[in-house]
């Protein structure tokens, strides 16, 4: 079956719940038949597979997804489709396995791609956690075909993950935001930090604070897909992570960055957009888990597709409307002071 992307947002705004007037809007909707990728579907054997990058290079979709075996390691592998929803055509071979032997960062595997194509490098390049017997850190690595791929190595310590880069310099630098954790730190927060080569990083600072107490994103938050360019902004969608009496419980947000300067966040939700609620996401090797590493705007139709894992054990799509992400972001308070 092939779904056309013009009809993808019509269609799944006939799934939509009803929507009580005292409740914020429904800002993604689950693609009807989801989830869209599982290790069933893998021509080779594999655990799980979840949390994949994504991109939209002429008539095609790329996920590059992550993919976990029976040891417990990851690589990643690459899906094609036509429609971005169906007839998946998968490597036959892990498209991009660990390589340990000359990354010692990637003992353990490699995890959690975003992917960003660089206009001034011509490539694209993925972010990916490499978990090293140190703990997991951000490697970055680039490709122009999705069929090989050169590893510029690892450029922030363990302990980091949740990273992608910008899809424009600012000035003559390269952004990064990413996710670093220090023993005894008093949350995990979201930090930005600044290059002019991809390789040396520095001048790093806090974008977002978690915030604390009974908030759905208090002690930890990360990004989800690299940032979305807008004319009033730079879109942000991130997970939050509660800790409950039973277990992790992971959601989504809405941050909204100035165009030029990427430190200045303008708006960000004080709510939750997206939760889990099906049993594709609550039940699987993580419970109560959404997580997208990838999203693409069709710009013709302001259609965003938003690839995500569920409870780390599968892929789902949901779609959402840039207009109406950004008309929901209007709405959510200005960051202030002793209140991140």
């Amino acid at each position: 079956m092939n779904v056309r992307r013009e009809d993808l947002l019509k269609e799944n705004k006939m799934h939509r719940k009803p929507n009580p007037p005292s409740l914020h809007p429904v800002l993604l909707t689950r693609y009807h038949a989801n989830p869209i990728l599982t290790a069933n579907d893998w021509p080779y054997p594999a655990h799980s597979v979840f949390n994949a990058g994504a991109c939209q290079v002429g008539d095609e979709t790329i996920l590059l997804v992550r993919v976990e075996d029976r040891r417990g390691h990851s690589h990643l592998s690459v899906a094609r489709s036509q429609d971005g929803v169906t007839n998946w055509h998968i490597d036959p071979v892990p498209s991009f396995p660990a390589d340990p032997e000359h990354f010692a960062e990637e003992t353990w595997g490699v995890e959690d791609p975003r992917l960003t194509w660089i206009e001034d490098r011509k490539e694209w390049i993925i972010a990916y956690t490499a978990f090293s017997p140190s703990g997991p850190l951000v490697a970055l690595a680039s490709t122009t075909d999705f069929k090989t791929f050169s590893r510029l190595g690892p450029v922030m310590p363990p302990e980091d993950k949740d990273a992608a880069i910008f899809p424009r310099k600012f000035g003559n630098r390269y952004a990064m935001i990413h996710r670093p954790v220090s023993a005894g730190s008093s949350g995990a927060h979201i930090w930005l930090s600044f290059s002019p080569d991809l390789i040396h990083w520095g001048e790093h600072r806090v974008l977002m604070h978690a915030r604390q107490g009974a908030w759905w994103d208090a002690n930890k938050i990360g990004l989800s897909p690299p940032p979305m360019e807008t004319p009033e902004g730079w879109i942000i969608l991130y997970h939050g992570v509660r800790h409950t009496a039973g277990g992790c419980l992971y959601r989504l947000g809405l941050a909204l960055l100035d165009l030029e300067n990427p430190r200045k966040v303008l708006r960000r939700s004080d709510e939750w957009i997206f939760a889990a609620e099906m049993p594709y996401e609550r039940h699987g090797d993580v419970g109560d888990v959404v997580f997208p590493c990838g999203w693409i705007l069709d710009s013709d139709t302001g259609v965003i597709r938003i690839y995500y894992g569920g409870a780390d054990s599968c892929l789902a799509l949901a779609t959402a409307s840039v207009t109406e992400l950004l008309d929901y972001l209007r709405t959510c308070p200005e960051p202030r002071v002793g209140r991140a």
